[in-house]
């Protein structure tokens, strides 16, 4: 340790008269290699390795500010709490979408999936195509991520109000039948169907009418989720 080093880090303890430096010295530990020096005003930690000469100096004014400043973020939003739907919910929606479309004579495939986009409830109807099942997902999917009906997606990619790029993200689908479910403003997932044969437009889609069957199945539910 270099003598401008060893006379700032033990300026503390030489300056303070033996019968005070109880009162003033929290604790004192010296060996070959490492120093600790801690005050009621000044901590001042040391660490001495070969020649390489570390001292680091904080006033407890600078320690109560950084814990204030951390109680003050915690707060703000440093963590945050959120509501997503249950499994029984997201199941119900399904079930919804799936009675639906019987009743209007078609079968066909569903998937919910909650906030984060994880798929929580899939269900295929037993006449519905093989790649229904990955279809409706991805609506659900896309509706979710977007936080926008697939339908009016797909409308705004046909009026160019949005890149022609977006399509060819994975995972994307903009075809009517994915929607968002939301509940006092805030989005908890979104439903996806497919299956049944295409409407007069993407946004007055058969698919899309059925998985709004199986957001109404469970809209008092969601209502009454506060």
């Amino acid at each position: 340790m270099s003598t401008s080093s060893k006379r700032q880090a033990t300026s503390l303890s030489s300056d303070i008269a033996p019968e005070k430096r109880r009162e003033r010295f929290v604790f004192v530990m010296t060996n070959e290699q490492t120093f600790f020096s801690i005050n009621l005003f000044h901590i001042n930690f040391g660490v001495y390795m070969k020649t390489k000469t570390l001292i680091v100096t904080a006033s407890l004014l600078t320690v109560f500010m950084s814990s204030a400043i951390a109680e003050t973020d915690e707060e703000d939003g440093a963590v945050y709490k959120f509501r997503t739907l249950s499994l029984e919910l997201a199941s119900k929606a399904a079930l919804g979408a799936i009675e639906d479309c019987r009743k209007r004579g078609y079968s066909i495939a569903v998937a919910v999936v909650d906030r984060g986009g994880n798929a929580q409830a899939q269900l295929r109807d037993r006449f519905a195509g093989p790649h229904t099942s990955e279809t409706a997902l991805r609506k659900a999917w896309t509706a979710n991520s977007f936080r926008q009906s697939t339908a009016d997606l797909a409308g705004l990619l046909e009026e160019k109000r949005i890149p022609s790029q977006v399509p060819n993200n994975p995972g994307v689908l903009l075809v009517g039948g994915g929607l968002i479910i939301q509940a006092a403003g805030e989005i908890l997932g979104g439903i996806g169907v497919s299956g049944a044969p295409p409407g007069k437009s993407e946004r007055d889609s058969i698919d899309g009418a059925c998985a709004q069957a199986g957001i109404e199945a469970i809209h008092e539910s969601l209502e009454f989720s506060d």
